[in-house]
């Protein structure tokens, strides 16, 4: 049975990464009086779990159900005005206040009488600017075609004029009989025409007119003007282009088809009138009205904005006590209500270190609450698995935050995060090194810095949220980068003399851009990192590129050992020693007799400046063991160390595999052999009880566990070479990132730079910015950010990180403030 290890409590949390911190599971028996301060006094201090004591009742079944619904609709409340405010671009005060204590019935009612006259407001613009919209459009009516009927009268007066001129001339005797008679027939065939007049939206227009047309078989007549700005549409609300219309028609069935087809077509319609006297007369009566309106409408907004004004001078204190007591009743609900002696039981998990913090908090809330019995703090002992809280600041939190996505830590796991500020820049440097493009990216990083503050009170796009909490991450990224780039001599792929001239030069002129047969070496060797003659393709395999690949190996291997060291200090640390004797010792001798092995040959090879062949030597130490290495050696007794190490390989595979199923069957046996002890006393009966909760009811299936084992050992023998053989990609991408950007510089820059004209050279530098920042500077980086962080989850931590816990969430009014509802 697992006890959570209680130290004395400081006040203070150890800055340690390695491990999470000590936990415990304390349980509050808190009198019901002071209940409210002391969640709310723990909710301050931020460093309690409260575990749901609860869980089987809904929310409506909770004791406090009823505060968290007042608190719930006060919230809704406060949106809303938070609403009207954005609408009304009034922004809510960040003024410091004075700290006045609210009564909540008291703000409840207020804020009940503020949304009832905001309402009322609301219901009376909308009324006052609808009217005002449908005015306007009549207004535009009257004018538009009050137009089409006086240019239609204009035309049909010269007409009627032009008639009776000519008919004057051609008078008889028996003219005016004949006059009587036409007048007669055509009053007998004279029809009445009705019409109907409105506005119809622009892009409608066209399809209005043809459905009008059809319907009525062409038996009307249909004029448009457009207005010449959009105008707010008294239904929708929102501006619109619209066309006045005329439709003159004949009969009662076409008017109510046309009527059917207004109301498709969302067209206004309003009334018109053919007298050009009431014309005039309703256009003035609607210009009155329209001012009224206006007057209106500017002392309702005015009105409204001193009340939002109002509202925004305390908005940020009512939203802050609103979501605090919200949240104190919620996790009010979560404890255990004791009837009969008047107290709420708490249970939940704190850090050791946070005791006398949370003891000071109680006391305090006894205080202020004036209750005569101060809350019971005690220490519970258990076997459930503690939360996992590692306290972080804003340098670290964005590396743990690269752990935590793989999955978090089990309680007091090793922590990778520790590792992880240093090797996951380094690795993502050894692929991207170029100083050139790491002083882009250092200079990137100082912008979110500098600018955090402001920025970190804004909203921001999710991608430039996501770089802008990566910022010290893109930082590292960018000092390694710079310190990778000079190892290379890489400046946007140009190699620099940055220390020293090289240390090689031609015999003569014929050597020039040749194969490294006429380079010899005159001065001193290159004082850091890569000679810049290294640069360029004087040999079959140029050294820079043998240079990163086998440096890639280097890593990989050193990383690896790391992590198996790491899973030492795990099971150590939880006493393990299964895990200790057929985990570690094997797998870093397995490990090492191959590609520790290989590693060490590189080295060497370097130091002595040797000519053997690194892959003849490893795969023939496997095919051939025992023939004569020749000129491939490069130390004696190589072929004595690589039988032993060989025998080693292929011993600790077995040894990973066979004892410690074995070991583990003869434990459970010895266990479940414990349980059948005769028992001295009653508390001796108990712990073996508890013991055998524990221990005894646990199925053990040998076969299981030795499928397991196997499957871990295959795993780790697969893994340890397809893994190595991973971690080449530090030096594929290295190379692919070297060769775009030599690509782009010679082809794009120094190509336009060749024709020796202003605009071409001006074009050429342009296209080069684009490409290198689109291409090298965001594409490549996130290629090698993510190849990073695929070594750390797969090849690094499958090593000795499980991964299986579960984060600490306490409950916490900083949390509760950053929620968005």
């Amino acid at each position: 049975m697992a006890a959570a290890r209680v130290a004395g409590g400081g006040c203070c949390p150890p800055m340690d990464l390695f491990r999470s911190e000590a936990m415990q599971l304390v349980q509050l028996i808190i009198p019901i009086e002071s209940a409210h301060h002391t969640v709310s006094y723990i909710g301050d201090l931020g460093l309690l779990q409260f575990k749901d004591l609860n869980a089987d009742k809904s929310p409506f079944q909770r004791t406090y159900a009823a505060q968290i619904k007042k608190f719930g609709e006060m919230a809704r409340k406060l949106r809303f005005f938070k609403e009207q405010m954005e609408k009304a671009g009034v922004t809510p005060s960040t003024k410091p206040m004075t700290q006045t204590e609210i009564d909540v019935d008291d703000l409840e009612v207020k804020l009940g009488e503020f949304e009832a006259e905001l309402v009322e407001m609301n219901t009376n613009d909308e009324k006052l600017q609808r009217s005002y919209n449908e005015l306007v459009e009549y207004k535009l009516v009257l004018n538009k075609a009050g137009g089409f009927f006086s240019s239609a009268f204009s035309s049909a007066t010269a007409q009627q004029k032009e008639i009776e001129s000519q008919q004057t001339g051609e008078e008889s005797l028996d003219t005016p009989l004949l006059q009587d008679r036409e007048i007669s027939i055509e009053s007998s065939k004279q029809v009445k025409l009705g019409f109907i007049t409105g506005l119809v939206s622009k892009e409608k227009s066209m399809p209005f007119e043809r459905i009008i047309f059809r319907a009525t078989r062409g038996n009307v007549y249909t004029r448009q003007a457009a207005v010449e700005e959009p105008v707010i549409d008294p239904v929708s609300g929102e501006k619109v282009e619209k066309n006045v219309f005329v439709v003159f028609y004949s009969g009662e069935k076409a008017k109510t088809k046309i009527l059917r087809i207004c109301e498709a077509f969302g067209a206004n319609r309003y009334s018109f009138t053919e007298d050009f006297g009431k014309q005039v007369q309703m256009i003035s009566e609607v210009s009155g009205r329209l001012a009224e309106l206006r007057t209106a409408i500017d002392a309702g907004l005015l009105q409204k904005s001193k009340l939002l004004q109002t509202i925004g001078d305390q908005f940020v204190q009512w939203n802050t006590l609103a979501r605090k007591e919200k949240s104190i009743y919620h996790t009010m609900n979560m404890l255990s209500l004791d009837v009969t002696k008047k107290c709420l039981v708490a249970e939940g998990w704190s850090p050791v270190f946070a005791t006398n913090l949370i003891q000071d908090a109680l006391q305090r809330a006894a205080f202020d609450s004036n209750s005569q019995v101060g809350t019971i703090f005690q220490v519970l002992h258990t076997s459930e698995s503690p939360p996992t809280y590692f306290h972080t600041n804003k340098f670290t939190s964005a590396f743990q935050d690269i752990v935590d996505a793989y999955g978090v830590a089990k309680y007091q796991e090793a922590n990778p995060g520790v590792y992880t500020i240093v090797t996951f820049p380094f690795l993502f440097a050894v692929m991207f090194g170029d100083w050139g493009h790491g002083i882009c990216l250092l200079l990137a990083a100082l912008v979110f810095i500098i600018r955090e503050k402001k920025l970190s009170g804004q909203k921001l796009g999710d991608i430039t949220e996501m770089t802008f909490g990566g910022r010290y991450v893109i930082l590292m990224m960018a000092l390694f980068s710079i310190y990778t780039g000079i190892i290379y001599n890489e400046f946007f792929s140009v190699p620099f003399e940055l220390f020293a001239p090289s240390a090689y030069a031609c015999r003569d002129l014929s050597c020039r851009d040749a194969t490294t047969v006429g380079l010899i070496k005159a001065r001193p060797t290159y004082p850091f990192g890569v000679d810049p003659v290294w640069h360029g393709s004087r040999s079959e395999l140029p050294f820079l590129n043998s240079l990163k690949m086998k440096m890639s190996i280097l890593i990989g291997v050193a990383q690896m050992n790391l992590g198996i060291i790491l899973s030492y200090f795990n099971a150590a640390y939880f006493r393990n020693s299964l895990n200790v004797w057929f985990q570690f010792i094997p797998q870093i001798i397995f490990l090492n007799s191959l590609f520790g092995y290989l590693s060490l040959l590189i080295i060497l090879k370097w130091c002595t400046g040797s000519q053997a062949d690194l892959y003849h030597v490893m795969i023939y130490m496997f095919l051939s063991p025992t023939d004569e290495l020749g000129e491939n050696q490069l130390f004696p007794q190589q072929k004595t160390v690589q039988l032993v190490l060989l025998l080693l390989a292929l011993v600790s595979v077995p040894w990973m595999l066979l004892p410690k199923p074995f070991l583990l069957k003869m434990q459970h046996q010895a266990r479940q052999g414990e349980s059948y002890m005769p028992l001295q006393s009653t508390e001796e009966s108990l712990q073996l009880e508890a013991n055998h909760d524990s221990h005894g009811h646990e199925e053990f299936e040998f076969s299981e566990v030795f499928v397991h084992q196997m499957i871990h050992t295959i795993e780790f023998v697969l893994g340890a070479v397809s893994n190595t053989a991973s971690y080449l990609r530090l030096w594929a991408l290295s190379l692919a990132h070297s060769e775009l950007s030599s690509v782009f510089y010679e082809k794009v820059l120094l190509l336009a730079w060749g024709y020796n004209n202003i605009i071409i050279l001006a074009v050429g530098a342009i296209l080069f910015i684009f490409v290198t920042v689109g291409v090298l500077l965001v594409m490549e980086t996130l290629s090698a950010f993510l190849h990073a962080l695929r070594l750390h989850w797969v090849e690094f931590q499958n090593k000795f990180y499980e991964g299986d816990g579960y984060k600490f969430y306490p409950f916490s009014f900083a949390s509760v403030n950053d929620e968005v509802e």
